[in-house]
């Protein structure tokens, strides 16, 4: 495949619906400045999982990539925030409509307006607060092309809610935010009684979902001292991780250790499809071992939210949702770092379902999330036809 070296790894029988999926062809070479490239695909309650090439390009020591296979995943982070976010909700132990302040240190001092800010808001990025907290600029430029979160801590994070200027009144405009739902992952962390956002998703959601590949690197617990070096990180047995690139170059691994539920989680092509069959249905065996508030909160987390434009596009949790002319809602986000790139979106009425991974950063000629939600599309259609 041209841009992907490397063989295809086949990781399970494949359906014999795969041949015929819309633009899976254009979709597994739609990121050729990656050396791996992972895909996956739900239909007909079937799953397809197709991988290319190796973990980094030949030079760089890579080995065949396979389902397993770790990729950063940017701000698909944030829709397992939404799902943390709701199963706490179902949990009681918090709402909401919680205002912010409620959960966060009572020395946190707020913008203007700022006392009106609920979790809901974040949660739909209409809390008003810009999308990079002040201040992050000024540790950022020596990491710019690297690591640009590295160095702001969670400190740092809290202490710029007060440095800030909503860019509207919360619940009235949508701008989406990195800095609104790294404060949400910290207001969760309160409300649980905890201060790591890495250890509470994973009791939470990861292990009862069954997701062994997925992780929370660069994340620093609420209190913990900062000096900006990024922590070791920890890999589940046997996976591997893919090296990201940006033109061409190794990246080492990204870390947002000021607000991890804005972008710290690393996640395989299986992991993360089983999260969008859960997501997709959530009678669907990916969730059924999950506990109770999960399973509600599972539903909750799709429930549409606002209408934007008219109603030509609406918001869940943080999900993105394109109503269709029959009915139907396509839910849909991405996600990139500075060396990967990312995208998961599902039909509930159609039952289908596209994830898509590669190792190199968002930019031209980098097409693979456009490519997915075509793929995701032309899935849903031909699903549709055949009913």
């Amino acid at each position: 495949m041209p841009g992907v070296p490397g063989r295809q790894v086949p990781a399970a029988p494949q359906p014999p619906w795969l041949p015929s999926v819309p633009g899976l062809t254009a979709l597994l070479s739609a990121a050729p400045a990656a050396s791996a490239v992972a895909v996956g695909l739900h239909r007909h309650g079937q799953r397809a999982l197709l991988v290319h090439g190796t973990t980094a390009h030949v030079r760089h020591g890579g080995v065949p990539a396979d389902e397993a296979t770790r990729f950063e995943i940017g701000s698909l982070t944030k829709t397992f925030t939404a799902l943390l976010l709701a199963e706490q909700a179902a949990r009681g132990e918090l709402d909401l409509r919680d205002p912010l302040a409620r959960h966060l240190p009572p020395t946190t001092r707020l913008p203007p307006g700022g006392a009106a800010i609920t979790l809901a808001h974040l949660a739909t990025h209409t809390s008003g607060l810009p999308r990079l907290p002040p201040g992050l600029m000024r540790t950022a430029v020596p990491r710019l092309f690297t690591n640009p979160y590295a160095a702001f801590s969670t400190a740092d994070t809290l202490h710029a809610l007060s440095r800030t200027r909503l860019r509207s009144r919360p619940g009235t405009r949508v701008h989406y935010s990195n800095f609104g739902v790294g404060l949400l992952g910290h207001a969760l962390c309160a409300a649980a009684g905890t201060r790591d956002y890495a250890s509470l998703l994973n009791a939470r959601i990861l292990r009862p979902l069954g997701l062994h590949d997925t992780d929370c690197g660069g994340a620093t617990p609420l209190g913990a001292p900062s000096d900006g070096t990024p922590p070791d990180d920890a890999h589940p047995a046997g996976a591997t991780h893919a090296i990201g690139y940006w033109n061409d170059r190794p990246r080492p691994p990204f870390h947002i250790p000021g607000m991890p539920a804005a972008g710290a989680v690393r996640s395989s092509v299986r992991d993360l499809l089983t999260f969008t069959e859960a997501l997709l249905d959530p009678s669907h065996p990916a969730s059924g071992h999950a506990v109770v508030p999960l399973r509600a909160a599972l539903a909750d987390t799709v429930r549409p939210r606002l209408a934007l434009r008219r109603g030509t596009q609406q918001t869940a949790l943080i999900w993105n949702i394109r109503p269709r002319r029959d009915g139907s809602r396509l839910y849909h986000h991405s996600g990139g770092t500075r060396g990967c790139t990312a995208f998961a979106g599902f039909d509930p009425r159609r039952q289908v379902a596209v994830v898509a991974l590669a190792n190199c950063a968002p930019g031209p000629g980098n097409h693979l999330i456009q490519q997915a939600y075509d793929t995701l599309v032309g899935l849903g259609a031909q699903e549709e036809a055949s009913a």
